[in-house]
């Protein structure tokens, strides 16, 4: 195996040659899970436990930032997201896991390092020489006993999704074979990783577009459905009015000499007419407010905008601004908790009109007195993706987890006849979420109040 020149290590780094070969062992491996049907867990394991055969490597460890290890019992969790395994040699205790009281901050950061490896591999003659700007990286490596260290992050299309390092307790030369070793191997994970989550998101498309198409069927007969109603309350109003209106006529042609008809005949009739008017009102009233909630939805979903990066901050601002005078009205307060340059990808009328919907409810459905709560969190999804959560918090009465489970259906109310609305709302209001790649949900607790999300695509630095 060839050494390094003597001119290696001047910041505690070691110069990485890119026409080292492989060994064997590391190629025969590499083929082997580029053409086997093994799970990430199953070849990171295969891949830490050649690493930890070498001669002079005294630790191994591997980090999942995407996926989730099928069998948790030998890693460790970091976090939300990351999750940590080591294979040690006997007798070693340079472990750069935390301990198992530990929180997630105490896991190593080594900020330096890290950014090198986002690059190629790095190799770490001794931690005694690095630079002073990677101080933090020594401190850590140095209260996990590790003095030299070659690191390299699985990246793959630009992602990230994890890490691979082999560690020693005592400092020198790595021989090029390992360091060229754990570039391919590094390698070989990212790609198939790569691969797992294009799968993943080829299945969830395909899962998303089942549930889309189930949606809108269910949507439409429940239009279908519901239409009905008012539609046969004016159809039947207006036949018994047809009906009332030709007994009156043929009384008055059949009175003695063309006499007048009763007053008391007349003003049975009038008073007929007047309920009746009032029925074919509300059932108009009821059509027409299914009609514009249709018909708003409808132009923002076919109207052809595009969507794009849209400041939430602006959206809240100017729902909060709209629905000032209902707030005021139901002695609600309203308050809002959102970074400048929060970004999402979708479109301003349709964040507006999900905003509105929410806010609007939580107004509503409160009590005197109640609160109404905005605020925006950063997360990312189950492939590593930039998101924005927005959460409408209110101290109502809550939902049950039935409640819950129906309350996104066309037409769902919980509220009573006195309290205006269709129930298409929420329904609609999902529908243009999941237009650009968003969700919408509630969590919920009976007597304590409720927490509508939205949850959309975000850039994937701050503001950006």
């Amino acid at each position: 195996m060839s050494e390094p020149p003597a001119e290696d290590g001047l910041d505690g780094l070691q110069q990485v040659s890119d026409g080292a070969g492989v060994s064997a062992r590391a190629g025969a491996l590499a083929t082997e899970l580029l053409s086997s049907n093994s799970t990430i867990t199953e070849a990171v394991e295969r891949v830490g436990l050649l690493l930890s055969s070498y001669p002079g490597i005294d630790g191994v460890a591997a980090s999942l930032t995407q996926f989730e290890p099928e069998d948790t019992s030998s890693w460790v969790r970091l976090g939300e997201r990351a999750w940590l395994r080591e294979w040690l040699r006997p007798g070693k205790s340079c472990s750069v896991a935390p301990r198992k009281d530990a929180g997630p901050d105490q896991a190593l950061s080594l900020p330096w390092l890290s950014q090198l490896a986002r690059r190629d591999v790095i190799a770490v003659l001794d931690t005694g020489l690095m630079p002073p700007e990677a101080e933090q990286d020594v401190r850590e490596l140095s209260a996990c006993g590790v003095r030299a260290l070659v690191t390299s992050a699985i990246i793959s299309d630009g992602a990230m999704f994890g890490s691979v390092a082999v560690a020693r307790e005592t400092p020198g030369a790595w021989p090029y074979e390992y360091v060229a070793d754990l570039r391919l191997l590094s390698a070989v994970l990212g790609s198939r990783m790569s691969a797992a989550r294009a799968r993943g998101s080829l299945v969830d498309a395909i899962r998303r577009g089942d549930l889309a198409r189930a949606s809108q069927q269910q949507f439409f007969a429940a239009i279908g459905h519901e239409l009905r109603t008012p539609i046969a309350a004016i159809v039947g109003t207006a036949e018994l009015l047809g009906d009332d209106a030709r007994e009156l006529a043929e009384q008055s042609r059949a009175s003695n000499h063309g006499r007048d008809v009763p007053a008391a005949v007349v003003a049975k009739f009038a008073s007929a007419v007047a309920q009746d008017a009032d029925v074919v009102l509300s059932a108009g009233e009821q059509l027409l407010a299914v009609v514009d909630d249709l018909l708003d939805t409808g132009q923002e979903l076919g109207g052809g905008a595009q969507s794009h990066w849209v400041d939430v901050a602006d959206a809240v601002g100017d729902v909060n601004h709209w629905l000032r005078t209902p707030a005021l009205a139901a002695r609600v307060r309203v308050t809002a908790e959102v970074e400048p340059a929060t970004l999402v990808l979708t479109t301003p009328a349709g964040l507006r009109q999900i905003l509105t919907n929410l806010v609007g409810n939580a107004i509503a459905y409160n009590r005197p007195g109640g609160r109404v709560h905005v605020a925006t969190a950063r997360t990312r999804d189950e492939f590593g993706q930039s998101r924005v959560r927005i959460r409408v918090r209110d101290n109502g009465p809550g939902l049950t987890p039935e409640q819950q489970g129906e309350v996104f259906k066309p037409f769902v109310r919980f509220a009573g006849p006195d309290q205006p609305g269709t129930g298409l709302g929420l329904s609609l209001s999902r529908s243009l979420a999941e237009r650009d790649g968003g969700m919408l949900g509630v969590e919920s607790t009976p007597g304590e109040g409720s927490v509508f999300w939205l949850d959309l695509p975000a850039p994937g630095e701050p503001g950006r």
